[in-house]
């Protein structure tokens, strides 16, 4: 990354009129690493902004690497090449299971640790006050998707998000990074979507808990939580999670699969009218943010430790793993001004 960074453009797109910057994360296609970079270079003239999402790396941490080689090793170099390319950078921390939030992090029970434990809580405070530092991103995530954590996890594993999120957040506001803090919260969840009921429940206790946070970041997957068309989406569907407070929303991931899998039932042209819709949210929410996390279609062949559950993602791109264009990929681009 820090070669490609070296040979990159630093013209990148200018501002867009809309108020919100639209961009992608960097996650591949597959382990083929000519093909990633292609995907990077695909993107980066579609988007304003880029976003990272950053499991913490357990094993290294807690087997002696600092934080500033566990960034060195991945995340300054693909910094490098975004601030080439005149993208801002968001970055999501992530602590637990990103496909199971009942679990806490696959390098941590491999470990047989918890981020109950003092010490592992210290390492991720380190690790998040180092990416601050070292990364200096725009917005910052100090944890992911934490009211679906609250429902699906044993309590004390989202009470030691709460108690390491609150303690590291005064020391990041210290440093001269700038970085406006966040939790994302599942939208669907609010939502009442995916527990079967249907109930709004909203987010107050996210926003009582962390209460250092000066944005709201948002995962959605709506075609996960029982959303059957785009067009179903209520005009409230991401402002109602403010609960009549004025933060700032940005959408961190999220997306609507192109094909059905794993009982739900999609297709390219409901995937093109996921991102029609999703923009006309993002303008009327105010977002300052929209991620589209996966630029490209998952070959899950080439990621061999990946959970079965991963089929219900492979196919959020708005290109295949080939990056041949699928329709949602016009609407984007129409919506960007590319």
């Amino acid at each position: 990354m820090a070669l490609l960074a070296a040979c990159g453009d630093a013209s990148g797109p200018a501002p867009a009129a809309r108020e919100f910057r639209m961009g992608f994360s960097a996650f591949p296609p597959s382990d083929d690493f000519d093909l990633a970079i292609q995907s990077l270079e695909r993107w980066s003239p579609r988007a304003d902004a880029a976003i990272m999402h950053l499991s913490v790396p357990w094993a290294g941490l807690l087997g002696g690497a600092t934080p500033d080689e566990a960034l060195e090793q991945n995340g300054i170099g693909l910094n490098q090449y975004f601030q080439s390319k005149n993208l801002p950078l968001t970055v999501m921390i992530d602590v637990t299971d990103g496909l199971n939030r009942a679990a806490e992090a696959p390098e941590l029970v491999q470990l047989g640790r918890s981020i109950t434990e003092p010490e592992v809580q210290e390492v991720y405070r380190a690790y998040a006050r180092a990416v601050a530092d070292r990364l200096r991103p725009q917005y910052l995530g100090l944890a992911a998707e934490t009211n679906l954590i609250r429902l699906a996890a044993p309590a004390e594993v989202y009470q030691a998000i709460v108690t390491m999120t609150n303690a590291v957040a005064p020391e990041i506001q210290a440093l001269p990074s700038d970085s406006r803090l966040y939790v994302s919260v599942q939208v669907e969840t609010a939502w009442g979507a995916l527990q079967g009921t249907g109930q709004y429940v909203g987010v107050e206790q996210d926003l009582d808990d962390f209460p250092f946070i000066e944005a709201l970041g948002l995962s959605s997957y709506p075609y996960l939580g029982g959303w059957t068309h785009p067009n179903q989406l209520p005009d409230d569907y991401y402002t109602r999670l403010r609960e009549g407070r004025n933060l700032p929303l940005l959408v961190v991931e999220g997306g609507w699969a192109s094909e059905s899998a794993g009982g739900f039932t999609s297709s390219p042209e409901l995937q093109a009218s996921y991102i029609r819709r999703q923009a006309a949210l993002a303008e009327s929410s105010g977002l300052v943010r929209w991620f589209q996390l996966t630029f490209t279609d998952l070959d899950l062949t080439g990621f061999p430790n990946l959970p079965p559950s991963a089929v219900l993602f492979a196919r959020l791109g708005l290109v295949t793993s080939t990056l041949q264009p699928k329709p949602a990929l016009a609407v984007w681009d129409s919506v960007f001004g590319y």
